[in-house]
């Protein structure tokens, strides 16, 4: 795992991960000055660009910290500059978490455990990079075509329900398989699994009250720190 941990954190990937931070942070600059440029076409003055910047910023403060205990366990497991690499795209804390958990175990390995190595870490980068390819060159390819897609699914909202649906349905089958690979291990991780299970659904029930609608973006992390402390209590 020592030497697993020294690839992860080598100094090839951080000149990568450091790359792709620099292109999303020029990304970013190049949006907002293209907003304050074309601006006053749309009747908005410097003052109010200036204020819905601010406001961007202060709002995107809530989801960036939700996932920060996700985060941090996934720096132990696969090192800060991959971290910081598919973090910084499009980060779904969740969904790497998931795709390094898939690419560890095919390589006959699970994630964190003595029997992680380099092919294993390997595995896991090349599951994680190929399965966020995806979205990404969609977007490249197809963002012309998205809003005449979208109105084509407004104006049949059948369809609209049916790909929520698969979409959740595909979600509830990935954590169940993750989850089911690691009840099998024994009682302990079964309890932590169930205590999950059960306070997830409070969280999300507790979020659709008025004022709490910020507690969404936190559930993971909280789901997290609650397994993390039964973990221990019972361990």
């Amino acid at each position: 795992m020592e030497s697993v941990m020294q690839l992860a954190n080598s100094t090839v990937l951080w000149i990568f991960a450091l790359l792709v931070a620099g292109v999303v942070i020029f990304q970013a600059i190049t949006f907002i000055r293209l907003a304050a440029k074309t601006s006053p076409s749309v009747g908005l003055s410097h003052a109010e660009v200036r204020a819905v910047v601010r406001t961007g910023a202060i709002s995107s403060l809530g989801p960036s910290l939700a996932i920060v205990f996700v985060v941090l366990s996934l720096m132990t497991l696969i090192g800060d500059p991959l971290t910081l690499m598919r973090i910084g795209i499009i980060g779904s804390a969740a969904i790497e978490t998931v795709g390094a958990s898939l690419g560890s175990e095919a390589a006959g390995a699970d994630l964190g455990s003595s029997q992680f190595n380099e092919q294993a870490f390997t595995n896991a980068v090349w599951v994680m990079c190929l399965g966020g390819m995806g979205w990404l060159l969609f977007t490249a390819l197809f963002t012309k075509s998205l809003g005449k897609a979208q109105q084509k699914s407004a104006a049949k909202s059948k369809n609209v329900n049916a790909l929520k649906g698969i979409s959740t349905a595909a979600l509830i089958g990935a954590f169940s398989y993750l989850g089911g690979s690691e009840m099998v291990k024994g009682v302990s991780e079964s309890i932590v699994l169930i205590a999950a299970f059960i306070i997830m659904p409070v969280i999300l029930w507790t979020a659709n009250r008025p004022g709490m609608k910020w507690l969404r973006e936190w559930s993971l992390g909280l789901v997290v720190v609650i397994g993390v402390f039964v973990g221990y209590f019972i361990s």
